[in-house]
């Protein structure tokens, strides 16, 4: 087993160095044939499960149950090629491998996580804003409902001595519909008594008002005559 040079962090010199073993025809092994598929497999589980985990918490066009099964699926394959890309990177050293592969499997569960709560708390504020907006629409319509509500109960009102009664138009308006109503006019008839006329007595042609005088004559003393009494209380009918 060789031991490499180089700590994993150092990056450059370890990449020359896994390069040349790789070319190296003396030394057993090719690691580039497992550094780079590994590499490949880890990136790839990776962005399924990046690309899960948005469809779950995010978008939400994915069962959370399922999605949740799918990437615990997926994670032993992520491992798997983690460790292969470890085992070629460390040149076939297994206990730093093992270690590597611990390291970037605990830093990318640390990112995913982050990512996840990121995702929830995105997925919660959209989720409010369309509440928000779907809170104004609706009271923005029912402003607008009542205001026309109120409108069409306010009308004009005019009455003169003589009683008529004019209602106006009324108009309510809300969501796109205009209701019109006819204007209406009404004629009342009211009785309005006059002073009491005066009459001509049948027996001795006197003209007196017989409410002044006990509805007797004043001449002759003759009782005045129901019809004659009636005719001089007889309210006007003129209509007003």
């Amino acid at each position: 087993m060789t031991t490499s040079e180089y700590k994993a962090r150092q990056v450059r010199a370890k990449t020359h160095e896994v390069y040349d073993y790789d070319h190296d025809d003396t030394k057993p092994g090719k690691p580039l044939h497992i550094l780079i598929p590994g590499g490949l497999i880890a990136l790839a589980t990776l962005g399924l499960i990046v690309l899960i985990a948005y469809l779950t918490f995010l978008d939400e066009s994915l069962n959370q149950t399922l999605g949740l099964a799918l990437m615990g699926v997926l994670s032993p394959f992520y491992v798997g090629g983690v460790f292969l890309f470890s085992y070629g990177y460390e040149l076939y050293n297994i206990p730093r491998a093992i270690r590597l592969t611990v390291i970037i499997v605990f830093v990318t569960l640390a990112a995913v996580v982050i990512v996840a709560v990121l995702f929830l708390v995105l997925g919660s504020s959209k989720g409010g804003s369309k509440s928000s907006n779907r809170s104004k629409s609706s009271s923005s319509k029912g402003n607008a409902l009542g205001g026309a509500i109120l409108g069409g109960m306010s009308s004009k009102k005019t009455s003169s001595g003589g009683g008529h009664y004019h209602s106006g138009p009324i108009f309510l308006g809300g969501g796109g519909t205009r209701v019109e109503t006819r204007e209406v006019t009404k004629e009342v008839v009211k009785e309005v008594p006059k002073e009491p006329m005066p009459i001509t007595c049948p027996f001795c042609s006197r003209s007196y008002i017989p409410v002044e005088h006990n509805y007797v004559c004043p001449s002759c003393g003759a009782s005045t005559p129901r019809d004659l009494i009636e005719e001089s209380q007889m309210p006007d009918q003129d209509l007003k």
